[in-house]
């Protein structure tokens, strides 16, 4: 039959409506939110100078945090503890504040403040920062480079939760597909092992997050996941107990497993199998929405706006995943290790996974709209580059799901009848009219026929010689030898014999010769109808891209969301770091001309940053990193208290990117206004500013 393309129809025209209306409306205006903390105060400020030693040090969040008796550390310039180590908690309203006591008599120099803690959406947050006493002193404490739930522990970390996705979206939607499209794959040894590798990796990879959940969140030593301290503090965290629910349902989601591939198959009577799928889909939905509702929980749902409401969005969202990324999975399995699934079973599934796509558009959207919610931060930051991304390969996920679509139909429209067909059949094709309703083994007798003549009449002897080499003879003087004119054993000849028992290890030669000849015949029928052919390729190269979205996914729950990122960043514009005596400053300054190649940043640096002559030095770079050659960039500093300024500066270009200006003047301390002008264009200009202390 000739096959043809499938052409452009309803159901893609119905698919781009509803991604133009998510695109159209993704990132509407919207009231503040937050889901990872940032540091946005502290006092003292970093880089402060400050006559007389203060009493505490404050910190102050973007969001609620949890804080162990280590958060918050302060350590005099030898790097020893000034702290009195206990944590107070000056939360207020909306004002999420944490101090620690200092000793008494601390002596001048200058004290880093470390810190580390959870935010309330799991992830681990933490930075350093100086302040002094008197003036700045040289200081042995040397601050940790690797980032707060970074190193081999975070990897290994990011891999389990991968993992963890992966397996609930296989367990989940493979034993939906089973239920609600095919539940003669219950039967499917191959769908059964796939599912059950669901419930495995789901379990296991949450056994590892439990035990690595210490040394992520704390030291970033391996060693310490077996840590029976660490872990009984884990245990009392909302994230623990997030994962020790999760074990406990997947011990109900074993059950459910083991019901689904052993009783259920087994049922004959049809009210009966109806029931039991009745209470297995039931419980089924309940056990895998109380696993959904173990991320949902404990991570960016959890906080920030709305959470009343996030968190069964959130449940919703994984849940249609799982239909769709975990039936595709296990229809992949089918369309390749069971050849007769049911065309009526793939028709089923194209309309849950429409149904799941529908549910997928609606909760993505609303999730967009909390985490980024503005145009800046979905392009400006690394959380709005990830759900581009992500929104991307949902695109080609979506249209390759509509090839897919299409490819069911014609499965679904059985094929016209050709002219001869009309004729009686004859053996060749109801063999392979057979073969296709097979599962995995071949009809018993297909194994035990031999190969003589189809219907000898009873008592008929039956005698063939057709050359020198090979003989069958049939046995009819009762001489119970079997052997006639021939020797009864040459290849592929069964001895029809009532008063010899058969040779059982021949039998089973060619019980397995007829096996293979079987499942030999049944690929090449299956390889020979090119509509599941097609859909086969389909259905693969949308788990490809799925395995891509799965990964994305994982790494944006793991990633500072484009309105907190944002807000911080206002937040430390306003507050600025202090620039003291014999310290350099290095601020940033992201800017945005607002035309093409128009965003950046600026870093600005001071040195010796004190009053008197200093060297400046500007990098401007692109959102990557990369340096970025603008036509002219100026600085000008005004000292507002003293009515002093604007001053203007006059960088000369070094290179690409760079900008210097010497003996830059500061003739009085203060808190200076530093404001950097840059145009990108003719016509595309901007000027920003930071507040810095000179001293």
């Amino acid at each position: 039959m000739t096959t043809t393309a499938p052409r452009l129809g309803n159901a893609l025209a119905r698919l781009l409506i509803l991604a133009a209306a998510l695109l159209g409306t993704l990132l509407a205006g919207a009231a503040p939110a937050s889901a990872h903390a940032a540091l946005t105060g502290s006092d003292p400020k970093d880089g402060a100078v400050i006559a007389v030693a203060p009493k505490e040090v404050n910190l102050t969040f973007s969001e609620q945090v949890a804080m162990g008796t280590d958060s918050i550390r302060v350590l005099d310039p030898s790097g020893r503890r000034a702290d009195t180590g206990e944590i107070r908690d000056l939360c207020s309203g909306s004002v999420v504040r944490y101090g620690v006591e200092l000793r008494a008599g601390l002596p001048d120099g200058t004290y880093t403040v470390a810190w580390q803690a959870v935010s309330a959406d799991s992830h681990p947050v933490a930075g350093a920062f100086t302040f002094s006493i008197g003036a700045p002193s040289a200081t042995s404490v040397a601050v940790p480079e690797q980032t707060a739930g970074g190193g081999l522990v975070g990897v290994l970390y990011g891999i389990a939760r991968y993992l963890s996705y992966a397996g609930f979206v296989v367990l989940v939607g493979g034993g939906a597909f089973v239920l609600v499209c095919w539940p003669r794959g219950a039967s499917v040894r191959p769908v059964q092992q796939t599912v059950v590798r669901g419930w495995l990796t789901l379990t296991g990879s949450t056994l590892v997050l439990l035990l690595l959940r210490s040394p992520y969140t704390g030291s970033g030593k391996l060693a310490d996941a077996f840590d029976l301290a660490g872990l009984k503090t884990v245990l009392e965290t909302k994230t623990g107990a997030a994962l020790t629910s999760r074990l406990l349902l997947l011990g109900a989601a074993a059950l459910f497993v083991a019901v689904l591939f052993g009783a259920y198959t087994k049922r004959t009577d049809p009210k009966e199998k109806k029931d039991l799928a009745f209470g297995l889909g039931l419980g089924g939905a309940v056990v895998a929405a109380g696993i959904a509702a173990t991320w949902a929980l404990a991570e960016h749902a959890s906080t920030g706006l709305q959470p009343g409401i996030a968190m069964p969005v959130d449940v919703l969202h994984l849940l249609a995943v799982a239909a769709w990324l975990g039936g595709l999975t296990v229809l992949l399995v089918a369309l390749y290790r069971a050849p007769s699934v049911e065309r009526s079973a793939v028709d089923r599934f194209s309309k849950v996974a429409f149904g799941s796509v529908a549910v997928l558009a609606a909760t993505g959207l609303y999730q967009s709209w909390r985490q980024v919610g503005s145009w800046s931060a979905l392009t400006g930051t690394r959380y709005g580059q990830l759900l581009l991304v992500k929104i991307g390969l949902m695109a080609v996920l979506v249209g390759i799901a509509w090839i897919s679509r299409r490819w069911t139909r014609r499965l679904a429209d059985p094929a016209p009848r050709e002219a001869d067909e009309t004729k009686a059949p004859d053996t060749e094709d109801e063999g392979a009219d057979k073969t296709e309703a097979l599962d995995e083994t071949p009809a018993a007798s297909d194994a035990t026929v031999a190969e003589t003549d189809p219907d000898p009449a009873p008592g008929t002897d039956t005698d063939t010689d057709t050359d020198t080499d090979t003989n069958t003879n049939t046995n009819t003087n009762g001489d119970g030898d079997g052997n006639g004119n021939g020797n009864g054993n040459a290849p592929g000849t069964a001895v029809i014999d009532p008063d010899t028992a058969p040779d059982p290890e021949r039998a089973a030669q060619l019980a397995r010769q007829r096996v293979a000849v079987a499942t030999a015949r049944r690929k090449r029928e299956r390889d020979a109808d090119p509509e599941r052919t097609g859909l086969r390729r389909s259905v693969l190269t949308e788990a490809a891209v799925a395995v891509v979205l799965l990964a994305v996914t994982t790494v944006l729950t793991s990633t500072e969301p484009g309105r907190t990122e944002e807000e911080a960043g206002r937040a430390g514009s306003v507050s600025g770091p202090a620039a003291v005596p014999d310290r350099p400053v290095d601020i940033r300054l992201p800017f945005d001309t607002g035309g093409v190649d128009g965003k950046g940043v600026v870093r600005l640096s001071l040195d010796p940053g004190r009053t008197g002559a200093n060297a400046l030095h500007l990098f401007v770079e692109r959102p990557n990193g990369k340096p970025l050659d603008v036509p002219e960039i100026k600085v000008a500093l005004t000292l507002e208290a003293k009515d002093l300024g604007p001053l203007p500066v006059a960088p000369d270009r070094i290179q690409t990117g760079h900008w210097s200006a010497s003996g830059v003047q500061f003739p009085m301390p203060g808190d200076w206004k530093i404001q950097v002008t840059v145009r990108t264009s003719d016509i595309d200009q901007t000027t920003i500013d930071k507040n810095v202390k000179i001293g």
